[in-house]
């Protein structure tokens, strides 16, 4: 069976009275809050904790959520997006951290060193290129690539239309292929 917005949406139903229907949301949208956060406050122990902040409002709101207004992955995003603001505003928002090296799990037993390294690298130059996008640009990215959102989910998110998701879309992967074209 393949899990949908559908099946995730009924879940979270679910989930405010049962405890492993949480656990199966959490474990599967945890992966995604992390990266949309990690990648606009580029520090693992505080996009750590704003995850943490993240899914504890959820908990704390779950009866507000309805699946007839939005998906629960959007409702999601909302969520992380509003403790991102509010971490920002709480920070002065101009405050401007370096990239941390801690933004992946720990590697496999199978990996080579090698293939770590040039993965590391990889990952900071297209973090790096993310930079140089705008704020808007950066988000839309971000949800696309790193949420695994759709544009329509993306949409509802931001309060756009899904064509507009996908112009701003087109134009930043123009962008960050640009960027990264003196490294390929």
């Amino acid at each position: 069976m393949k899990k949908d917005n559908d099946y995730y949406s009924e879940l979270a139903e679910r989930a405010i009275y049962d405890n492993l229907a949480f656990e199966e949301l959490y474990n599967h949208y945890f992966r995604i809050v992390y990266n949309l956060i990690y990648v606009q406050v580029r520090n693992a122990e505080t996009a750590d904790d704003l995850t943490s902040e993240t899914f504890f409002k959820v908990t704390k709101n779950f009866s507000s959520f309805d699946k007839s207004r939005a998906s629960f992955a959007t409702w999601l995003n909302r969520i992380a997006q509003r403790t991102l603001i509010d971490f920002f505003r709480s920070q002065g928002r101009s405050q401007e951290t370096d990239w941390d090296e801690d933004f992946d799990a720990p590697t496999s037993p199978d990996e080579l060193p090698e293939q770590k390294v040039l993965q590391d690298e990889n990952k900071k130059l297209l973090l790096e290129a993310l930079e140089k996008l705008s704020a808007r640009e950066r988000q839309i990215v971000t949800m696309k690539y790193f949420g695994d959102m759709s544009n329509v989910e993306i949409a509802e998110a931001l309060e756009l239309t899904a064509s507009n998701v996908g112009i701003i879309l087109f134009r930043a992967m123009g962008k960050l292929k640009i960027s990264l074209k003196k490294f390929l």
